[in-house]
């Protein structure tokens, strides 16, 4: 491609109206949020306000939603302002910065995400080539998620605390928990999507049933696996959120969130959702960034 055509690339998509219609729904979004802001806000501000004996307007009252102290919603404005001051001002050593608590996170998250590739790459393995684990395992393994989360975090802490395991350990195996259902049945999938005539074909060559998995079934597993690994990813980081609100920590995007709930700090609680969505979506975009490059190496179209 020439520099011409990559230059005249983000215009040409804007022009096709690729773009028009996210940041339509986007400005959509944003009045809609000042909007609820005013609404839920203004009870409180009007309080205030009358309570001062000064007259006031509607203008006034507006601009007192928009800037109050510990809103109900706050306005993206003030979440802006909170994921300036938290993320650029503060150093990524203080215990304020939410980079700092984003990595506090990411490190039980990425745990959390290795122990769940690792048992749902090794349990589909087994339910593919033995029929016992097929009918015995996979009931347990669908009914394992039905359980909520809430319920088995502080069971999970709590018993692996008292064998002495603290830190990053009960964090990622909540994680694993979340993140090993979709890479099991993804990979469940891939393994049995080669047609019978290909198996067949491998029969007729002799291949032993480990040449069969490496040449056959791992490969076409590739198509299941990534998506899955996307929908892991994301899971593991809810795991590793989750996972911080019984352990009382004093680090990551769960202690965030729970301290900012703790004081009325609702800012604070809206900065780090929104640092958690950005956190997701990097560790989603660096899935299929891995995604593309095995396409490429097998090559195959990107």
């Amino acid at each position: 491609m020439s520099v011409a055509a990559t230059t005249l690339a983000p215009p040409v998509r804007l022009k096709e109206g690729k773009a028009l219609p996210i940041l339509t729904v986007l400005a959509a979004l944003a009045v809609v949020w000042y909007l609820g802001a005013v609404w839920l806000n203004a009870p409180q501000v009007r309080e205030r306000l009358e309570r001062a004996g000064q007259p006031w307007s509607a203008t006034d009252l507006v601009a007192g939603t928009w800037a109050m102290e510990r809103p109900v919603l706050p306005a993206p404005h003030q979440i802006a302002v909170e994921l300036w001051d938290t993320v650029v001002d503060k150093p990524v050593t203080s215990k304020r910065s939410l980079v700092h608590h984003a990595g506090v996170t990411l490190s039980a998250t990425l745990a959390g995400f290795a122990i769940g590739v690792v048992l749902g790459i090794a349990l589909a393995i087994g339910i593919v080539h033995a029929v016992t684990l097929d009918r015995s395992l996979m009931p347990w393994i669908i009914a394992s998620q039905t359980i909520p989360i809430l319920a088995i975090a502080p069971m999970v802490v709590v018993v692996l605390g008292n064998l002495g395991f603290t830190g990053v350990l009960p964090k990622a195996v909540i994680s694993g928990y979340l993140s090993f259902f979709p890479v099991t049945i993804g990979m469940v999938k891939g393994l049995r999507s080669p047609d019978p005539i290909q198996l067949d074909l491998m029969r007729t060559y002799s291949a032993t049933r480990a040449q069969v998995f490496s040449k056959l079934r791992w490969p076409a597993s590739t198509v299941f696996l990534f998506p899955s690994l996307k929908v892991a990813i994301a899971l593991a980081l809810v795991g590793a959120i989750v996972a911080e609100l019984p352990t009382g920590a004093q680090a990551g995007l769960g202690a965030r969130l729970l301290a900012g709930s703790y004081f009325g700090q609702t800012v604070q609680i809206w900065s780090a959702l929104f640092m958690s969505a950005f956190l997701a979506l990097v560790l989603i975009a660096a899935v299929a960034l891995c995604e593309r490059l095995v396409v490429r190496l097998r090559g195959g179209r990107p």
